[in-house]
């Protein structure tokens, strides 16, 4: 048996009134299998969104790219970091290193060990070691890790020298020499007269003239004199 379809939608074998809701048919009514057709379903909006510049994938409403921070709302990427953003301070520039105007010379000298009673070895001379002066006060000796001594003069090859053998000190033109109470004295001389026999007393500070030498120890001469401009440059 055929049946049709009301205004409501509902199927009646009634042709004239709906046997569900009572509503008069008409002519106008529709076989109940005629198909109706569904409602349009928009498509899904997108979920995703590639990175215009590294091409990472993100949200679609990500404001920026987590891979390479571009920003998706002003098309920018951002400005580098600078110390003052991470929370830490700018690299202090490293300091001119102070050039020395004073250089202490540190010889071997074979006749001042020849009248020593030592019984190292003397090594063989040479060119002295230059060592630039820029403190006031410069200790000579040998050093010591165990005791914290660390002498500017660092006579360590010479055994003869004790650990705080002297100490030189200047007022940036004058320099004077001072026996620490050495165990075989600070001896100063000038380079035209035979070589001193007698030690400066200890705790007395001796002035040096320009031509003055400092014996030491079983070999080792100092001699404290003023930088050349080739020294300088070399320090700069």
């Amino acid at each position: 048996m055929s049946s049709v379809t009301c205004p409501s939608g509902h199927p009646s074998v009634s042709t004239d009134y709906c046997d569900v809701c009572g509503l008069p048919i008409g002519a106008a009514a529709t076989p109940a299998a005629a198909s109706v057709p569904a409602p349009a379903v928009a498509a899904p909006a997108a979920t995703t969104q590639a990175c215009p510049n590294c091409s990472e994938p993100a949200a679609a409403d990500a404001l920026f790219c987590e891979n390479c921070g571009y920003d998706f709302t002003t098309g920018t990427m951002p400005r580098p970091a600078s110390p003052l953003d991470l929370g830490t301070p700018p690299p202090v520039p490293p300091a001119p290193q102070e050039v020395a105007d004073w250089v202490v010379e540190r010889w071997v000298d074979p006749d001042w060990y020849a009248v020593q009673q030592s019984d190292d070895p003397c090594p063989s001379p040479g060119l002295p070691v230059v060592i630039p002066i820029t403190a006031k006060s410069v200790l000579v000796g040998r050093p010591s890790k165990s005791r914290g001594i660390t002498p500017e003069i660092d006579c360590g090859d010479d055994t003869g020298v004790s650990r705080r053998q002297a100490q030189l000190t200047t007022d940036g033109q004058r320099w004077w020499v001072e026996d620490l109470q050495s165990s075989n004295g600070t001896f100063v001389g000038q380079a035209s007269d035979p070589l001193p026999e007698d030690p400066i007393p200890p705790g007395q500070r001796r002035e040096l003239t320009g031509d003055d030498r400092v014996y030491v120890g079983a070999w080792t001469r100092l001699v404290v004199r003023k930088s050349t401009p080739e020294e300088q440059a070399g320090q700069a």
